[in-house]
C-alpha cells in the first residue's frame, strides 16, 4: 500500500488530464459538465495524495517515542511511565487515541504516583499486528508489556471510552494485580442494549471509519484531527490521527467492539476495591441511557462513587477542566488504595 500510494497519484493525474483533452474534442452537450466535475475531483484527489506523500515524514521519525519500546516476541509495544510510588496507574486509551492523548493526565498524576500510558498494537509507536485484537488479546499484551518493563502491581486501571471495557477485561483475567479502577466516561459492556441510539450510531460509525484510511491517503486526514492539548503535545496527536495507519487501527478496533463488550462482561465484581466512575456532562445530558449505564458500572464495587465532569467525552482527557477532574478521580483512588480507606469518604 505504501508503494501504491506513491504510484497512483501521478498516474491518476495524467489520466484525468488526458481524459479532459479527449472529452473537449469528442464530447458535446450537458455530459461534458458532469465529466468535468468528475475529472476535477480526481485531479484534486491525486494532487492531495501527492502533496501528502512529499510533505509527510514518518511519524516515528518526526516524533521520537517519549517512553521505551519493549519486545513481546513477534511485536513491540511502547510504554511511557513517569513518577514514582505505588500503586502504579495504567492508562488505557479510547477509540482513535494513543499514549500521547494522555499528556494532561500524565502530567497531573506523575507528582503523586507512578503512572504509565501505552500504545495498543497498531497505535502510536507500537507495532502493527496481523489481525485486529479482541479484548483478551489486548489484555494479554498489556500484561506482558508491564512484565517486560519491570512494572509491578498493584495497578489502578484507568479506562477512557472503550478503554473502560478493556480495563474490565484485564481485571477479569488478572484480578490479583488490580487494586482499583477509574472509568472516564466509559462505554458500557451493555452498550448495545443500554443506549437505545447506539446500534444505529455503531452502524453509521462502521461506514464512516471504513473510509478513514482512504481519506488520510488523499491528504484529508488532517481535517479529521483536532486536539485540545497544549501545542507541544497536540502536534504528535494530530500528526498520528491524520495517518492512514491510525485510520486502519480505529476501523479495526471499532469492528471488534461487540466482542470486546462481550468479554468485558466476564468481570462481575471488583469486591470492595475502590472505583470511581466519572461521567461527562455532555453524554449525561445528550445521550439517553448513558447515566444509567454509568451507575450500573459503579455497581461492580461496594466502594464506588459516581461523579460528573463539566466537559465533553473527549474533553474528559484532553481539556484542562476535564483532565483536572480526571486527575482528581485517579488520585482519590490512589489514596484509597494506599491508606486502605474507602474512596467514598474522599
Amino acid at each position: 500500500m505504501t508503494m501504491l500510494t506513491w504510484v497512483w497519484p501521478p498516474l491518476a493525474l495524467a489520466l484525468s488530464v488526458w481524459t479532459y483533452v479527449r472529452m473537449r474534442r469528442d464530447l458535446r452537450g450537458p455530459g461534458r459538465w458532469l465529466v468535468t466535475v468528475a475529472l476535477v475531483l480526481l485531479a484534486v484527489a491525486s494532487v492531495g495524495a501527492g502533496v501528502r506523500n512529499i510533505g509527510t515524514d514518518s511519524f516515528a521519525d518526526t516524533y521520537p517515542a517519549p517512553g521505551a519500546i519493549h519486545s513481546l516476541g513477534d511485536h513491540d509495544l511502547h510504554l511511557d511511565c513517569r513518577g514514582q510510588g505505588q500503586p502504579t496507574v495504567v492508562l488505557i486509551s479510547g477509540l482513535g487515541e494513543f499514549s500521547g492523548s494522555w499528556a494532561r493526565i500524565l502530567d497531573g498524576v506523575a507528582p503523586t504516583t507512578r503512572v504509565c500510558a501505552y500504545d495498543r498494537a497498531g497505535q502510536g509507536w507500537s507495532d502493527d499486528v496481523e489481525h485486529p485484537q479482541d479484548g483478551i488479546a489486548a489484555a494479554e499484551d498489556l500484561h506482558a508489556l508491564l512484565a517486560a518493563a519491570g512494572e509491578s502491581g498493584p495497578f489502578v486501571l484507568v479506562g477512557h471510552s472503550i478503554g473502560g471495557p478493556h480495563a474490565m477485561t484485564y481485571a477479569a483475567n488478572y484480578s490479583g494485580e488490580v487494586a482499583g479502577m477509574v472509568l472516564l466516561d466509559s462505554t458500557s459492556p451493555e452498550q448495545f442494549t443500554a443506549i437505545p441510539s447506539y446500534p444505529t450510531q455503531y452502524a453509521m460509525m462502521r461506514r464512516a471509519y471504513g473510509v478513514m484510511p482512504t481519506l488520510a491517503r488523499l491528504g484529508l486526514g488532517a481535517a479529521l484531527a483536532g486536539s485540545h492539548l497544549p501545542a507541544d503535545d497536540a502536534a504528535p496527536v494530530n500528526a498520528m490521527s491524520a495517518t492512514p495507519r491510525a485510520g486502519r487501527n480505529a476501523r479495526d478496533e471499532l469492528s471488534m467492539l461487540p466482542v470486546v463488550f462481550e468479554q468485558a462482561r466476564a468481570l462481575t465484581t471488583l469486591g470492595d476495591r475502590p472505583l470511581v466512575v466519572l461521567t461527562s456532562a455532555e453524554n449525561a445530558r445528550d445521550t439517553d441511557g448513558w447515566t444509567q449505564a454509568q451507575e450500573h458500572m459503579a455497581e461492580l464495587s461496594s466502594d464506588a462513587v459516581t461523579r460528573e465532569a463539566a466537559t465533553s467525552h473527549a474533553g474528559i482527557v484532553e481539556d484542562p477542566g476535564g483532565a483536572a477532574a480526571s486527575v482528581q478521580a485517579i488520585t482519590s483512588v490512589v489514596r484509597a488504595v494506599r491508606t486502605g480507606t474507602p474512596v467514598t469518604t474522599r
